[in-house]
């Protein structure tokens, strides 16, 4: 690795707006991450967080050191009705299957609660750790696809993808915690993010199926739902006061 590429004009730019992209792709991964560490006591919730964070981190190196054998999986591997699938296309496909399962299971789970509020459940039926921890790890390796195929398409040099995931994750882990707890603080809040992910398993699915859809759709999608629900955050409370 050629780390003195990294500071050179080129190679900071490259840093830079590579580090910005791997930040903006992990906004899916650290919902996620919020949503299952959440169900965990508190006392296990930070722990679960950077594990899986670091996890995604450990991958992510990996998965770059073994970019030849990466590209390899854009390869057809068998076809279907005229349609070449690759090893990618069946992880994508396999990911966007999961999180909807998973999702569609989580938005049921709250919305049987009494009155439409979660029931609270005991420490004896969390999910348990090493659980929680082997899902985010599954969903790591679906996220991590398009953070390395974004990293070597603005840069060949190793040391510059590399710097750059390490810089994502650590702002994501700076801020996992105040997104888990504002998404705990507010069931409506929890739903919104879970049909987010649910936005994402649809895609992951159509990129299986080799039919693109930008990720800046969904993202303003939701932007545009967080931004109706804080006006409502606000109109409720305004109406609690009064």
């Amino acid at each position: 690795m050629d780390f003195a590429a990294l500071f050179t004009t080129e190679g900071l730019i490259a840093f830079l707006t590579l580090s910005i992209l791997e930040i903006v792709l992990g906004i899916d991964n650290i919902i996620f991450i919020s949503i299952l560490t959440n169900k965990l006591p508190k006392e296990e919730q930070g722990k679960a967080r950077f594990a899986g964070i670091a996890l995604a981190l450990v991958l992510r190196v990996a998965m770059l050191f073994g970019i030849t054998w990466i590209i390899q999986l854009t390869e057809p591997l068998f076809t279907l009705f005229e349609m070449g699938f690759t090893g990618r296309d069946l992880v994508l496909l396999a990911g966007g299957l999961f999180l909807l399962a998973k999702s569609t299971s989580e938005i049921h789970h709250k919305m049987e609660g009494i009155n439409g509020e979660e029931k609270e459940e005991k420490p004896s039926v969390r999910k348990g750790f090493t659980s929680i921890i082997i899902q985010i790890a599954l969903l790591d390796i679906v996220f991590s696809f398009d953070s390395i195929l974004t990293a070597v398409g603005m840069t060949d040099e190793l040391a510059i993808m590399i710097m750059a995931v390490i810089v994502s994750l650590i702002v994501m882990l700076i801020f996992a915690g105040r997104i888990a707890a504002f998404i705990a603080k507010h069931p409506t809040l929890q739903v919104l993010a879970l049909s987010f992910l649910i936005l994402i398993g649809v895609m992951l699915i159509a990129e299986g199926f080799h039919q693109h859809i930008s990720k800046g759709y969904i993202y303003f999608a939701v932007a545009f739902s967080l931004v109706v629900e804080v006006i409502n955050l606000r109109m409720r409370k305004r109406s609690a006061k009064r």
